[in-house]
């Protein structure tokens, strides 16, 4: 439906004004996108009606205004306990922000098999690689082999990082349908980053974002050191709201708010997310959390309750900010989908075919898993399997007439 019937049809509609408005008949297009991929990943799971039920009430009240929006957002169909909502999702970004500071090279086999895995795993959005210059980024060098090898399943996204025109043209060259820009809240971060101020850094993507919608791409942008930043420390929430307005103004679907060295804690989420709510909706916000100080799933607890519905994570907890001495990785997939879990949170994931693919990427790397629930779960179902091989040798070795009367 999104690509044989909406995308040609866009630039006729806003034309002719078919609907009289068209950002309201682009936020509705949005949302029927959302829908299909909700189906399509509720389609592998045992409540289909549920969960396709919770989305459709998400969905449609984000078209409704500000006031009217509780009515479907606080239904029952609509949140888990205590008011969170009934449906998550989880943006995988494992296979870039998760691998691209990995010192050792990581052969292209392994990446196009782990996004492989996470696609059987039941994930709607895995950020594959970033098209950005092998001087910067070496590891990340081969992002037009591992888009071209990966098996892209329907109703999947495959977004890709790209920091410039040249890796814009690279990512459409690819077929990839969705592409991620950045700008950072901090003046240092930025000018130590990317060599420009925050200004300059919007100003360059202006003309990406523009360049991919027209190309029928969707762009989605985030915001670095959204609360706190490696050299300026505490970062104003309201610089960081501005960041993320100036980044969907300029096109961006959905904006994601990263804690990019994991200082944050639930305080300063709930300030800077309070700031940036004052001018965005929920449902154009993500969270993107570290996990350096232990805080990220409490951070993400704190989003939740104020409305966000994506959250960005790790399988395994992959990753790191080069910039930050001490930063761990981002917060693993398989410790905020056991939250989720706990408050009956729909997520259409299949945890298993999550363990599978973090315990691969782990010993492909040649290190311990990072993720607390995964250590945990993995080291249970050792316990288990050594229990059963134990009782099944036990089995084989007192034959019958072996035992003695």
């Amino acid at each position: 439906i999104w690509s044989g019937v909406y995308q040609p049809t866009t630039e006729k509609v806003q034309k002719t004004d078919l609907v009289g408005n068209s950002s309201l008949w682009e936020s509705a297009m949005q949302s029927l996108q959302r829908l299909c991929v909700t189906a399509a990943a509720a389609n592998k799971a045992p409540s289909l009606n549920k969960i396709f039920i919770n989305r459709l009430s998400q969905e449609l009240a984000s078209l409704w205004p500000r006031s009217l929006q509780g009515l479907l957002l606080h239904s029952d169909a609509a949140t888990a306990r205590g008011g969170l909502p009934g449906w998550v999702t989880i943006y995988e970004v494992g296979p870039r922000d998760g691998l691209q500071n990995e010192s050792k090279k990581i052969p292209t086999d392994v990446k196009v098999a782990f996004i492989d895995m996470l696609t059987a795993a039941g994930f709607q959005m895995i950020e594959a690689t970033s098209f950005v210059s092998p001087k910067w980024v070496p590891q990340l060098g081969d992002a037009k082999e591992v888009m071209a090898r990966i098996r892209r399943e329907p109703g999947v996204s495959y977004p890709v990082l790209v920091p410039n025109m040249q890796g814009l043209a690279g990512a459409l060259a690819s077929g990839c349908g969705e592409v991620a820009v950045f700008a950072a809240a901090s003046e240092t971060f930025s000018r130590r980053n990317i060599n420009c101020s925050v200004r300059e850094s919007l100003k360059r993507f202006e003309k990406v974002a523009a360049d991919a919608v027209a190309a029928g791409a969707r762009v989605r942008g985030y915001v670095s050191c959204a609360v706190g930043c490696p050299y300026e420390g505490r970062i104003e929430p309201n610089a960081a709201a501005d960041v993320a307005v100036a980044l969907q103004e300029m096109g961006c679907y959905e904006v994601s708010m990263a804690d990019t060295i994991g200082v944050g804690t639930p305080a300063s989420m709930e300030a800077m997310l309070t700031a940036t709510l004052r001018q965005l909706r929920p449902d154009k916000l993500a969270v993107h959390c570290h996990d350096t100080y232990g805080m990220a799933i409490a951070n993400i607890l704190t989003a939740l309750r104020m409305g966000i519905t994506v959250v960005d994570s790790s399988v395994a907890g992959l990753g790191g900010c080069p910039y930050a001495r001490g930063a761990t990785g981002n917060v693993a997939t398989e410790d905020v989908l056991y939250l989720l879990d706990g408050y009956g949170i729909q997520h259409g994931i299949d945890m298993d075919a999550v363990l599978r693919a973090s315990e691969y990427i782990s010993n492909a790397l040649g290190r311990p898993n990072s993720s607390r629930v995964a250590r945990a779960l993995l080291a249970r179902r050792a316990d288990a399997a050594a229990a059963t091989s134990t009782a099944a040798s036990v089995v084989e070795t007192v034959k019958p007439g072996a035992v003695a009367v």
